[in-house]
């Protein structure tokens, strides 16, 4: 055995959880993602995807980046700077900078190396990064990558943010950075105040619109939009994979920002740019949430439905107020088990433990399509609810 064999031959964590029958990952899915998908031969009904508008099989999606892939190819074969540059991807920005407002938009492959490349390039030594507690992984990631001196605060606390922006010097960068719609607990960033405290102290903000885009604002412009606040943040970032039925990420910002990005980002001009089939598939679905409205209203409809029916039952589901309805749990081990008995009675939902969480927090993450029906919920529900009684989660 090699030493490094050795080393990570002692993480035995998921053979621990395999050996009692709960562990929940790579779990194989043989079908697109409806909101019933076959596992197994079985079919289950699918809580566990972050596809908000439920385009991610549609046919009109489907055959933009079919007729993409037709004329430019599965790949390009480099990156943006150099040979991967076609005139979709130049169109797609161009249609999310309009679409959200802002001068220009560059995209990336994940939404995942958007924070990773796009933060570290905004703020290096002599400035801060102040990031929310609970921001996503990819926030922390980029944070991380900057030399920038790096501040957080208590989640959605702005007494503690105001407490970390005193701290900074008044003429240096002060960026604050902050999901929108936060992934696992659901809830919203306080913008109207952070934009105030941005004021007041000279900063800049960076919203990262993951799961706000499609599901909040006007036709799905995101949470910078339903806050009205679209113009006081600095950089918005967003994701394709979700609302957008594809697979990618963008930045919209002022023009002299997006220029340096797009000369600096590593993970952007040292990254193979994405494929014509995602690239065709994304405008598509950026049309369509923009042109039928009502795929938004029934999204709200289900998830008013899905919060009220879920509280009734007697579920802890936090200040979720978005499609993101967390069912909290607060044992990693319970987690897995009701991950597994839910499974069990048909329903896919996703176990969230540490570093997703706190220790504290873990719970099982239920996620809402504007394709659900109200008798798909009032299934989940009932059968959920049994299953957290049978656990004695909740009584």
């Amino acid at each position: 055995m090699s030493l490094l064999s050795e080393k990570l031959g002692k993480y035995q964590e998921p053979q621990y959880y395999k050996a009692k029958g709960v562990y929940p990952y790579f779990r194989e899915i043989d079908s697109h993602q409806g909101t019933e998908v076959m596992m197994s031969g079985k079919k289950v009904l699918m809580f566990g995807s972050n596809a908000y508008t439920g385009l991610t099989y549609d046919q009109r999606i489907i055959d933009a980046s079919i007729e993409a892939t037709k004329k430019y190819g599965t790949g390009c074969a480099g990156s943006r700077l150099l040979n991967g540059t076609l005139d979709i991807h130049v169109q797609l920005e161009k249609e999310l900078a309009a679409f959200l407002g802002k001068d220009e938009a560059m995209c990336f492959s994940t939404g995942f190396t958007v924070n990773e490349g796009v933060i570290p390039q905004l703020v290096g030594r002599g400035d801060y990064i102040i990031c929310d507690d609970r921001d996503h992984a990819s926030i922390v990631d980029g944070r991380r990558l900057s030399f920038a001196t790096q501040l957080k605060y208590k989640h959605n606390d702005m007494e503690a943010l105001e407490k970390e922006l005193k701290k900074c010097e008044p003429n240096a960068i002060k960026l604050i950075v902050v999901d929108g719609v936060f992934s696992m607990e659901g809830d919203l960033a306080n913008l109207p105040e952070i934009i105030r405290l941005k004021k007041k102290y000279n900063a800049c903000v960076y919203v990262d619109e993951a799961h706000g885009i499609g599901v909040f604002g006007k036709q799905g412009r995101g949470v910078c939009d339903h806050f009205g606040v679209t113009d006081e943040v600095d950089v918005i970032m967003g994701t394709f994979s979700k609302s957008l039925a594809s697979l990618g990420g963008f930045v919209a910002a002022e023009s002299a920002v997006i220029n340096t990005l797009r000369h600096s980002a590593r993970s952007y001009i040292f990254q193979a740019s994405s494929t014509p089939a995602a690239t065709a598939a994304t405008i598509e679905a950026l049309h369509i949430i923009q042109n039928e409205p009502e795929r938004q209203e029934k999204l709200w409809e289900i998830t008013n439905y899905a919060l009220n029916e879920f509280r009734n039952a007697g579920f802890e589901i936090g200040d979720t107020q978005s499609p993101i309805i967390p069912l909290y749990v607060r044992d990693t081990y319970k987690t897995f088990a009701v991950t597994k008995a839910a499974f069990d009675e048909g329903i896919f939902i996703n176990p969230v433990i540490p570093p997703a969480c706190a220790p504290q927090d873990t719970l099982v993450r239920v996620a809402l399509m504007a394709t659900h029906t109200k008798e798909q919920i009032d299934y989940a529900v009932e059968h959920l609810a049994k299953c957290f009684r049978d656990l004695d989660i909740i009584h």
